[in-house]
């Protein structure tokens, strides 16, 4: 029966991760009917090499593995995590590249920023309209447009499915608290989580004012974002509660709130909106269920039996 579990498990987890990587690398399924090339769409490499040849056309290349060679025109952003990039076309905003080597070529244009880690080669005779910038120099992510949005909604929605895994994993208890604290005590939910949300990055800035109280404020402010993560992955399983009725596997219910919420944050405002509604939400749930826990008084003992009356004495 154990192993049996740790199987069912496992399938569900490398489902959610296909799914997701699924829905993630559907834009780059799309192909031009000639089969001529890509044209007109955003281009989403995982592993390997994208070419746009020069006459070609897409929206948006977003690469996580592989080099990339821009001869056509890219009518939005290029994005490389991994590998090389080689300009000689057109990109009408930014080109980044996180980790890899950048030339720009002499008669290649660039619309916006030129960011990368290595220092970007720019040959005499390219024309790159904005900024050249170091990664350490910082990147304006809101100027990406739709590849910055689709890469961090991948990277965040991978990260946050292992974390709700582990949490289940570790907490096998906390199920049927959030269950019930969903159940009985929404209401509450919000208004501790909204008092967790916002004090504990205040208690963190006092505490930065005080000599002794400096490297706990640090560390809490570092910990900022693993703790409203905690919360958003404590609200998708209390999503989930409300689909998957117990007795249902408490990580199906968490793999169906989870997916919810992650379709929800494909969506531009609603995403973030649904972001910090789930945090504060979850961080006010997972309040209440450690409380409801440590407040529970375990049953008593059942009585111990009666002794038997003493056998009667024969003389």
């Amino acid at each position: 029966m154990q192993t049996f579990r740790r199987a069912h498990i496992w399938t569900l987890t490398w489902l959610a991760a296909l799914v997701l990587v699924g829905l993630a690398a559907a834009p780059a399924l799309a192909q031009d009917a000639d089969g001529d090339g890509p044209s007109g769409d955003d281009q989403i490499v995982f592993t390997g090499s994208l070419v746009i040849e020069e006459g070609d056309s897409v929206d948006t290349a977003l690469i996580f593995d592989g080099p990339a060679t821009i001869a056509g025109e890219v009518r939005e952003s290029v994005v490389v995590f991994n590998g090389d990039v080689e300009v000689t076309g057109t990109v009408g905003k930014d080109v980044v590249v996180l980790n890899g080597s950048l030339d720009v070529r002499s008669g290649a244009e660039v619309g916006g920023n030129v960011v990368s880690q290595q220092t970007a080669t720019i040959e005499e005779g390219a024309t790159v309209r904005g900024d050249v910038q170091d990664l350490p120099a910082g990147i304006e992510i809101e100027g990406l447009g739709f590849a910055s949005r689709i890469a961090w909604w991948f990277a965040y929605s991978i990260s946050a499915l292992v974390l709700g895994l582990l949490v289940l994993l570790i907490a096998p208890g906390l199920d049927a608290a959030v269950a019930r604290a969903v159940r009985d005590r929404a209401g509450a939910a919000f208004g501790f989580g909204a008092a967790l949300f916002f004090l504990i990055p205040i208690v963190a800035g006092l505490l930065l004012v005080t000599i002794v109280g400096i490297p706990l404020g640090v560390f809490i402010l570092l910990a900022l974002a693993l703790i409203y993560s905690i919360g958003y992955v404590v609200a998708a399983h209390a999503v989930g509660r409300l689909v998957v009725k117990p007795p249902g596997s408490r990580f199906l219910a968490f793999l169906a709130g989870f997916a919810i919420l992650r379709v929800i944050a494909l969506v531009p405002v609603l995403g973030g909106l649904t972001w910090f509604v789930a945090s504060l939400f979850g961080l006010g749930v997972l309040a209440l269920a450690l409380r409801s826990t440590a407040v529970t008084v375990p049953p008593a003992p059942p009585p111990a039996p009666a002794m038997p009356p003493p056998a009667p004495t024969t003389t």
